[in-house]
């Protein structure tokens, strides 16, 4: 395992022992490490405070209250990284299911364990020798570890009463290492969901996007609906439960929420952003549902609405600008025709309303709608077809940039000053040619802009 350790971490931890402390690894990178996963984040514990650590390390960081201190160092493999040295503490009072009342520094390892969140993250290890390890194990994790359970330290409410974000946590471990969550620990998640209402947006935001990340995303957002906390993050999904979208000749057969959960599941990618339209694509058709004359369930406009809900729980997350612009979009658009007989421009028009940048994110959510609706093949001859069609006008699409005119010539060749009407009469040559290239030709656009005029 030592062989496993980032030289230049050694080289810190070696640092604060010779100084007279005692040191140890903890934490996520000791159960990665036992996991033989790769390692992204180095934690080591100590007894000495905040002020010796940043005595030893002139160069680190220490921007919070609980004496977490960052000591960066360079790898010669990724180029800059940190390591974070926390003191031994204990910690006091969580009036605000999030930050301790008070924070006092300890002189053991075991009192910094017992206030940490899960067994298989209290794992400690010891550098013993110059190249051997020993595991330090105060809390049974490595046989939560070897039985694949996420076990809460100690008494698991208060774990989560400490920081109720914990709740989520536990989700999300078990999502992204395929664990089970220990019986007793999993009661307490139920029983205290409620606590995540004191939980920030951002902090419930981060967790969530780290749970849609994992392989097991579709398994992680069952279980959150399982414990009760997906009815308070996302109440708009819920909504879907028990609204039928059976009929004859529509390939749906679950209700919408299941259908929705179905299609995160079956879309195919990594990005957690994507995975979360696929989640919401069609949030908005329980607020539409209606029947037709034949009496089954419609939904008429259900992407509109959809993707105005999907703007405002977006906004409730504090996603990005761009985050927020990209789940707009494929919600908005995910209704789009692959018809085999649309036109070149109609292709390019899609290309243009959905953005270069959504084109093949759009392409995965449509293969998530199908998979997610019942429908056993990932793509149908119509989506191959317009798939390839797609190809053909991507690199890049015909846009108004590319015109053999632009609003100066329109305004020499029609004595009009500056305005909405230069635009306007631009606009509508760029729809004429992008019908059919081949009349992007300066000449005879030239001569199509008085009858243009004459009709704006």
């Amino acid at each position: 395992m030592f062989k496993l350790i980032d030289p230049d971490v050694i080289q810190i931890y070696r640092s604060l022992e010779k100084a007279g402390y005692e040191v140890y690894f903890v934490g996520g990178c000791v159960r990665n490490l036992l996991m033989d996963v790769p390692v992204n984040d180095w934690d080591l514990t100590t007894n000495a405070t905040p002020d010796q650590i940043q005595e030893l390390f002139p160069d680190s960081f220490c921007d919070n209250p609980y004496g977490t201190v960052g000591v960066k160092f360079e790898n010669e493999k990724e180029g800059k990284g940190y390591a974070e040295i926390t003191t031994f503490r204990t910690e006091k009072g969580y009036k605000d299911f999030r930050h301790p009342d008070e924070v006092i520094w300890g002189t053991t390892l075991k009192e910094d364990v017992e206030r940490r969140d899960f067994t298989v993250n209290a794992l400690a290890i010891k550098i013993v020798d110059t190249d051997k390890t020993e595991i330090i194990d105060l809390v049974n994790g490595k046989e939560d570890l070897d039985n694949k359970l996420i076990k809460a330290v100690g008494d698991p409410d208060a774990r989560f009463k400490e920081d109720a974000l914990r709740l989520m946590r536990a989700v999300r471990f078990s999502a992204q290492l395929g664990f089970q969550i220990e019986e007793k620990t999993l009661e307490s998640i139920i029983k205290d969901a409620h606590l995540i209402e004191h939980v920030s947006s951002e902090r419930i935001r981060d967790e969530l996007l780290k749970i849609l990340e994992t392989q097991r995303a579709y398994e992680g957002m069952i279980l959150l609906d399982e414990i009760g906390i997906l009815d308070i993050i996302f109440p708009e999904l819920l909504k879907g439960k028990g609204v039928s979208q059976a009929r004859p000749g529509r390939h749906h057969t679950t209700d919408v929420f299941t259908h929705n959960m179905l299609s995160l599941k079956e879309t195919p990618t990594s990005d957690p952003i994507v995975k979360l339209s696929a989640l919401l694509h069609d949030v908005g058709k329980p607020y539409v549902a209606s029947k037709d004359n034949e009496g089954y369930i419609i939904f008429y406009n259900h992407e509109v609405v959809g993707a105005k809900i999907s703007k405002e729980i977006a906004l409730r997350l504090h996603l990005s600008n761009k985050q927020k612009e990209k789940i707009y979009t494929l919600i908005r658009w995910h209704m789009f025709t692959v018809d085999e007989h649309i036109t070149d421009s109609a292709v390019r028009r899609f290309i243009r309303r959905v953005g270069l940048e959504n084109v093949k994110d759009m392409m995965d959510l449509r293969i998530g709608d199908r998979l997610g609706g019942g429908t056993q093949t990932a793509e149908s001859w119509r989506l191959r077809k317009f798939k390839e069609r797609l190809e053909e006008q991507l690199h890049p699409p015909f846009s108004i940039n590319d015109m053999e005119i632009d609003g100066n010539d329109i305004m020499q060749e029609l004595n009009i000053p500056p305005g909405k009407k230069v635009g306007v009469i631009l606009q509508k040559l760029f729809e004429e040619v992008d019908e059919d290239l081949s009349k992007n030709n300066k000449d005879y656009l030239i001569t199509r802009l008085k009858v243009i005029e004459s009709e704006v």
